[in-house]
């Protein structure tokens, strides 16, 4: 089941607190047209100077129209300008109470290593921050209700997404369900197909449009299983079949930081926040799991 954009990202209502706005932008703005774009880095960018304007001003600023400047806020999440107007005005009150300005996190091929450490963490706590203010936490319980109940899980996911399927598939296997990574295409696609009702099936693709992932999804999707997708394009081809859609924050990209890492990062949050919800869930099998994976494995850590 496919969402829309308002869908993911505001309920329609003005209500989507305004510290999510700079978050909604970064994801966004891929799917956005050019002069959309243009609008919506600018109030993320100066939400007390743009607060101050109206529709007219806004769109003169920004050398668009008011038209596009009224879709932009509708993309954003907002019924119209002047909820999206009130929201710059809360955000603007939130920087102006001492929060630390922004910094730049493009790193340079003569950088310290100390300036890379912390533009790094800057970056990946920047990352952290705006996936979480655009989780939906309704998309989230639900696929945390279907993987709690499922009879198997098959993740799907490639490259450095992959490594994320690996992570979630193993903490999954550690509280006693039954999980499987799969990074090969053809075995994805030959284990997608014995999947049913009562199954899920888990998309991994920062892109959304990772044909590898999708076509073992697409396969899952039409043999009944409960099917969820974590990427950072709730627009992308992936969410076709996706009956959940968990969108991470569009990577940074950089030429010495490549958007898999950012990405990594985002991802590894999502599920995270899978696993731990399924197993407040199914806390009663998951304990003694738990409990028996460590005790099997504490000699290791013995030597």
């Amino acid at each position: 089941m496919t969402q829309d954009v308002k869908e993911i990202f505001g309920n329609g209502s003005g209500s989507t607190p305004p510290a999510a706005l700079a978050a909604k932008v970064r994801t966004l703005a891929p799917s956005m047209t050019r002069s959309m774009q243009r609008v919506a880095e600018t109030v993320a960018a100066d939400p007390a100077g743009c607060a101050a304007l109206t529709v007219t001003g806004l769109a003169e600023l920004t050398g668009t129209s008011e038209a596009t400047v009224v879709r932009t806020a509708r993309i954003l999440g907002y019924p119209g300008y002047r909820d999206l107007r009130l929201a710059l005005a809360g955000l603007a009150a939130q920087q102006q109470s001492g929060r630390a300005p922004a910094l730049t996190t493009d790193i340079a091929v003569d950088d310290p290593i100390a300036d890379v450490v912390a533009k790094l963490a800057y970056d990946e706590q920047q990352t952290l921050a705006d996936t979480a203010a655009g989780l939906d936490t309704a998309q989230l319980g639900a696929a945390v209700t279907a993987l709690a109940a499922a009879r198997r899980t098959d993740i799907y996911g490639v490259g450095a997404s992959g490594l994320v399927a690996q992570d979630l598939a193993q903490k999954l296997l550690r509280i006693g369900l039954i999980a499987h990574a799969h990074s090969d295409p053809h075995l994805a696609v030959t284990n997608a197909v014995q999947l049913k009702a009562g199954d899920v099936a888990i998309a991994i693709t920062h892109s959304g449009s990772t044909g590898d992932v999708i076509e073992p999804l697409r396969v899952a999707f039409e043999h009944g299983a409960t099917t969820v997708a974590i990427t950072g394009r709730p627009d992308g081809a992936v969410t076709q079949y996706a009956d959940h859609i968990l969108t991470t924050s569009t990577a940074r990209e950089s030429e010495l930081r490549p958007a898999a890492m950012s990405s990594r990062t985002s991802q590894l949050l999502v599920v995270d926040c899978l696993f731990i919800g399924v197993a407040q869930r199914t806390y009663e099998q998951a304990a003694p799991a738990l409990s028996a994976s460590y005790e099997a494995l504490a000699h290791r850590h013995r030597r």
